[in-house]
């Protein structure tokens, strides 16, 4: 694994930020912004050897050694800062959808348009099985944004599941681990239990804090088995079908466009965990059918911006790469 210094460790909590803002949102995955931003094969990786050995190497020689073999600062910078975003953003994001919708979600199209194209500039050869499997997962995301969402849920055990299932979209380029929560019916649980502790935090109301954290630990224990599962898959087809995998990545992201599209109408509504009124079931439409101001200019103008962060973004992951 790469060595880094203390600045480059500050980018990688950065990256964490980033990817933590994308999954609070249904459409965008965190996934795309590893990926992007060069962190992403690292981050398989590291997760996959993550094992008992640990232990074994802390007791033969030190916690120091094992700390570095096992790449343990990486992970706590990126998920500190995947945890700092998701805890401080998660109201001003969810607040920006219900503002501002058309200007945020182009925001979010333009950079998964540009993701598609740094993702699809990354395979290295195209044959059969390469252009079947970025059409068949391009068909299967989107017929997954289409897919209609569950009813909610408080149950203890569906969350630690909820976790499983969506920490698997959350590390996919292009499937949203947010979006997957709303499918399972868990986002609003989720979401409002994240609130919840926030709230705590800031009143020192300890028995908001202690019910809000049991559920977030059931949701993150179902979350690191996920991890530890699916990235022993990715993995290995990373390193055995590498041109497959970048297809699959790609065409993930592609059917994901569906979910993204600015211009909604909306089908059905959900309450939301302050109670409120939000859109539940909606299908794309063109900017001409929208019910309202269609910001045409506006929403270009985002997408440009969502565009060009990415090449941002690829532009910091090349300058700032670590020494091997």
């Amino acid at each position: 694994m790469p060595s880094r210094s203390f600045k480059q460790y500050l980018l990688v909590t950065a990256k964490g930020l980033a990817m933590g803002a994308a999954d609070v949102v249904p459409g965008v995955s965190g996934g795309t912004i590893a990926f992007i931003s060069g962190i992403y094969q690292e981050l398989i990786e590291t997760i996959h050897k993550l094992d008992l050995g640990f232990f074994k190497i802390w007791k033969k020689e030190s916690l120091n050694e094992a700390w570095k073999k096992y790449n343990i600062n990486f992970l706590v910078s990126l998920f500190g800062g995947i945890a700092i975003s998701i805890l401080s953003l998660a109201k001003i994001i969810t607040s920006l959808l219900s503002e501002y919708p058309i200007l945020v979600w182009s925001f979010f199209f333009g950079l998964v348009v540009a993701s598609i194209i740094y993702v699809g500039r990354q395979i290295t050869q195209f044959n059969i099985r390469v252009i079947i499997s970025l059409l068949i997962a391009a068909v299967l995301s989107y017929f997954i944004t289409l897919a209609e969402p569950v009813g909610d849920t408080q149950s203890t055990w569906f969350l630690f599941i909820a976790g499983f299932i969506a920490i698997i979209a959350m590390i996919l380029p292009g499937i949203s681990g947010a979006f997957i929560l709303l499918l399972l019916g868990a986002y609003t649980t989720v979401l409002g239990t994240i609130t919840q502790f926030s709230d705590g935090l800031l009143k020192l109301d300890w028995t908001m804090i202690w019910d809000a954290f049991l559920k977030l630990l059931i949701f993150a224990v179902g979350a690191v088995v996920g991890l530890k599962v699916f990235s022993g898959v990715l993995n290995w087809m990373f390193k055995n079908y590498k041109n497959s995998t970048l297809a699959i990545l790609t065409g993930f992201m592609i059917g994901a466009l569906n979910k993204i599209w600015p211009w909604k109408e909306i089908e059905t509504f959900r309450i939301n965990s302050h109670g409120k009124k939000v859109p539940l079931l909606e299908h794309s439409i063109l900017p001409s059918s929208y019910d309202g101001e269609p910001l045409i200019l506006y929403a270009v103008l985002f997408m440009i911006i969502g565009f060009l962060v990415i090449f941002l973004l690829e532009y910091l992951a090349v300058s700032k790469k670590p020494a091997k």
